[in-house]
């Protein structure tokens, strides 16, 4: 992944933001009995990018990735919206407390830009509504481009996405963050509707870490650097995920991406271990095939 890029990780400062106002809102209000659940998994399960992770001969790869992790940031739903038949074939191929978060197609988020996309958006959702009980959340990626101006778009298909499948949002523009009284007209909108507003912590971009929830399901998209940062940063998490489910914070979907992408079974077993041990969980640790794996 190579958004948020930078050459010198060593000059950032990956310090976490303090929790934003509206944050500490959501979660008060939204305190429960409701048990805490956690999904941390990958960006991919081909072979090719995770080398170090799966065992010579493994001859089907999300059958094996699942058995690892509990859950699969869905980017090939981007590039193509799958037929139904595609759907069920992932689907049956993963164990029953797995969970997909497939990506908004880019017709729907980049080509159209959310203009006249009844169709295509129906035909996305009748596809991936076939995932039934192993679909987490959908999210929607918007262009870097897409701004404030286009806020009516956004409204529009906030207001009548179906409430059945569950979503959250990416918004990539700097405009969205930096005008507060915009960001918090979308962010009441996204509450109101009960859509979870993506949080990125990527080394380059360092607005899009707002620490903004506007539902008690964290979507967090984290990139690593492939430098030894990326374990601080990993344990300032925890350390911020223990406070929110404290809280009110009842979900946790959380999604590894690295530039170099062989790291984020590595990064992710370091994290689970770090979240089991913070938060009394149970969730299973990832085994690389590799014995010697690095960031690098």
């Amino acid at each position: 992944m190579q958004f948020g890029k930078v050459d010198n990780p060593s000059e950032i400062d990956f310090s976490l933001p303090a929790d934003d106002k509206q944050t500490l809102k959501v979660l008060n209000e939204n305190k429960s009995n409701k048990k805490f659940e956690a999904y941390v998994g990958c960006a991919k399960w081909n072979k090719t990018d995770l080398k170090s992770f799966y065992p010579k001969k493994t001859k089907d790869e999300l059958e094996y990735y699942s058995t690892q992790f509990n859950s699969i940031e869905l980017n090939a739903t981007f590039y193509k919206i799958p037929d139904r038949e595609q759907v069920i074939t992932w689907k049956e191929k993963t164990p029953a407390d797995f969970k997909f978060y497939p990506k908004i197609s880019n017709t729907i988020s980049h080509f159209r830009r959310l203009s006249n996309v009844k169709e295509p958006l129906t035909q996305y959702c009748d596809a991936i509504s076939n995932f039934e009980e192993k679909l987490g959340m959908v999210f929607l990626q918007l262009h870097d481009n897409f701004k404030p101006k286009d806020f009516d778009r956004l409204k529009t298909l906030v207001t009548e996405f179906p409430k059945a499948i569950p979503l959250a949002i990416e918004l990539r523009n700097e405009e969205w963050f930096t005008d507060e009284n915009i960001s918090d007209e979308i962010f009441e909108l996204f509450h109101q509707h009960q859509i979870s507003n993506i949080i990125v912590d990527t080394a380059g971009r360092r607005d899009m870490l707002h620490m903004k929830l506007t539902t008690p399901q964290a979507f967090i998209r984290y990139v690593g650097a492939n430098d030894e940062s990326d374990y601080k940063r990993l344990d300032d998490w925890v350390v911020r995920i223990a406070k929110w489910k404290k809280e009110g914070l009842q979900e946790l979907n959380f999604f590894v991406h690295q530039n170099i992408e062989k790291a984020s079974p590595l990064l992710s077993a370091y994290f689970i271990k770090k979240l089991n041990k913070a938060l009394d969980l149970n969730l299973h640790v990832p085994v690389m095939a590799d014995e010697n794996p690095t960031l690098f």
